[in-house]
């Protein structure tokens, strides 16, 4: 279900499936060569820091104003595209998105600052899909991702998420904010 301050409701029931840190980089600098061995740490809980990201991830103090502190991917989509791909042994891990969540359209969230158990977040863009999507997962992924490779968000309260339900809270809408001062 969409959420946005501009017409859509304001709060969700939302579910978290997973979450996943890595702390070196698999596929960043790795281009023309075999990707990194660092594990993927599926975890219950994650601090996440304002302004950083969150601790022990590969992106955290990343660089200042870095709009992708944090990662949340749709578990629906994972769902499609094991279907797609007859994918029955990989983790939705494999994509390298820190937060796997259900009950969320979360390109919805572009542009919106939102809560989710207690710490907020501003979504500032697409996660758009690599080519090490077609590497990990198989051939034709990333096309397949190409418009759902999950939602980059800054971090913008310290706090902890958790595995289990949730209750997102859009806390303002900043594009209809900017459209209604214009």
């Amino acid at each position: 279900m969409p959420l946005s301050g501009t017409g859509f409701c304001c709060s969700s029931d939302v579910q978290i499936e997973q979450i996943f840190i890595s702390s070196e980089h698999n596929f960043v600098g790795h281009y023309g060569q075999p990707p990194g061995t660092s594990p993927l740490i599926e975890r219950e809980r994650i601090q996440c820091v304002a302004g950083k990201g969150l601790l022990g991830d590969r992106y955290f103090n990343h660089r200042e104003e870095y709009k992708g502190q944090i990662t949340f991917f749709a578990a629906d989509v994972f769902e499609r595209l094991c279907a797609r791909f007859g994918i029955r042994e990989k983790p939705a891990g494999v994509l390298r998105r820190n937060v796997i969540v259900s009950g969320v359209d979360l390109l919805s969230l572009i542009d919106c600052e939102f809560e989710i158990q207690g710490v907020k977040f501003r979504g500032t863009q697409h996660c758009a899909p690599c080519e090490w999507m077609d590497v990990v997962i198989a051939p034709g992924a990333k096309e397949f991702l190409k418009e759902n490779g999950g939602l980059r968000a800054k971090i913008l309260t310290d706090g902890e998420l958790h595995l289990g339900d949730a209750q997102l809270r859009i806390v303002k809408d900043v594009e209809a904010q900017a459209a209604a001062k214009a």
